[in-house]
């Protein structure tokens, strides 16, 4: 069918360029003069960019799109809405427009690009936010996303890099998402699974920032195409290391069996090229692995705060319905920088 050819070709996060290729053409960008306005810019490697207004007010400003990943556009609507809403949360930030990023084949039926533009409007009425316009151009395959602007105060901005030794760390949910609907390409994936990764990735991350705003947040990012493992190496900056506790992180359980079977993304491989110099592995599965090295599509938060705050914080999350875990704690700077254990 035409339809599912065009939504079943490796969408999502795993369409995202290598972290390696990224940096190696960001770090070439001529910069122009320094405003000292711009809080987060794109040499930080961080959500999105923060620009202050005044001393109370910043907006927060990011976009994201990719191809579909499920054969429903409907659903990709949303899921596609969803993770480009997701970084304004992982800022500490609060919605308040998006416009819509639309390509899109001339000869295919629009009535499937009213689907995809109908789920991603539903999810950012949920978000509290106003769909505002948008540009569409012609393309040979769909791509759909948001470009999306939020509000923060200057001095509440989430970095990505502002961990501290003796932070625990907290994920808010599960991991294996590009493995499952890999699977599900090739019809291996249970219709269980699937469903549930598909309520994963079309859940906002709106309600975990929100029990965020009652801790001293030092550092949060959310887990998207680079993986657990490669967000969490953003994470340590170049100054930090972790230790990271296999058993505890929430994973989708079909996943590792997929794994075993080498049911994999090139994404996942290149996400393991790039950060695994970075982590060793003791007593954990090759599967495991797998997931942790797993590109993610509207996947949760990753959060580094005060070791005491930890567990009132998860179960905040937890008593909102998120599957939020403690999966590791931070260090002084050590080798290797992240160790993942099966213990």
């Amino acid at each position: 069918m035409e339809q599912e050819k065009l939504f079943c070709k490796g969408g999502g996060c795993t369409a995202k360029l290598g972290a390696g290729i990224l940096s190696h053409v960001l770090e070439r960008l001529p910069k122009g003069p320094a405003d000292g306005n711009l809080l987060v810019g794109y040499d930080s490697k961080d959500d999105a960019a923060v620009y202050r207004l005044t001393d109370d007010l910043a907006f927060v400003q990011t976009l994201d799109f990719f191809p579909p990943m499920v054969d429903d556009p409907y659903i990709f609507g949303k899921i596609a809405a969803t993770n480009a809403l997701s970084d304004i949360y992982a800022m500490g930030g609060e919605v308040k427009t998006a416009l819509n990023i639309v390509c899109f084949p001339e000869k295919m039926d629009l009535n499937i690009l009213g689907e995809i533009m109908r789920g991603g409007a539903e999810k950012v009425i949920e978000a509290g936010g106003t769909l505002a316009g948008g540009h569409s151009i012609a393309d040979t395959e769909v791509k759909y996303g948001l470009s999306v602007t939020g509000i923060v105060h200057p001095d509440k901005i989430y970095s990505n890099n502002g961990a501290r030794p003796g932070d625990a760390l907290i994920l808010t949910k599960r991991l294996g998402v590009g493995i499952i609907c890999t699977a599900n390409r090739v019809k291996e994936a249970s219709g269980e699974a699937m469903d549930a990764v598909i309520e994963s990735m079309t859940t906002l991350n709106k309600s975990a920032a929100e029990c965020c705003r009652d801790f001293s947040i030092h550092a949060c990012t959310d887990v998207t195409g680079f993986s657990f493992l490669g967000h969490l190496h953003e994470m340590m900056d170049n100054r930090l290391s972790c230790r990271i506790h296999a058993q505890k992180v929430p994973i989708f359980t079909e996943a590792l069996h997929h794994a075993d079977e080498f049911l994999l993304t090139a994404a996942g491989q290149r996400n393991r090229n790039f950060t695994g110099p970075y982590v060793r592995f003791e007593n954990v599965s090759f599967a495991m692995e797998e997931i942790l090295f797993d590109p993610q599509t509207s996947g949760g938060l990753l959060i580094a705060l005060p070791k005491e705050d930890a567990k009132a914080l998860r179960n905040k999350l937890r008593s909102v319905g998120l599957p939020a875990e403690i999966v590791g704690n931070v260090t002084e700077k050590t080798t290797p920088e992240i160790l993942v254990t099966g213990e």
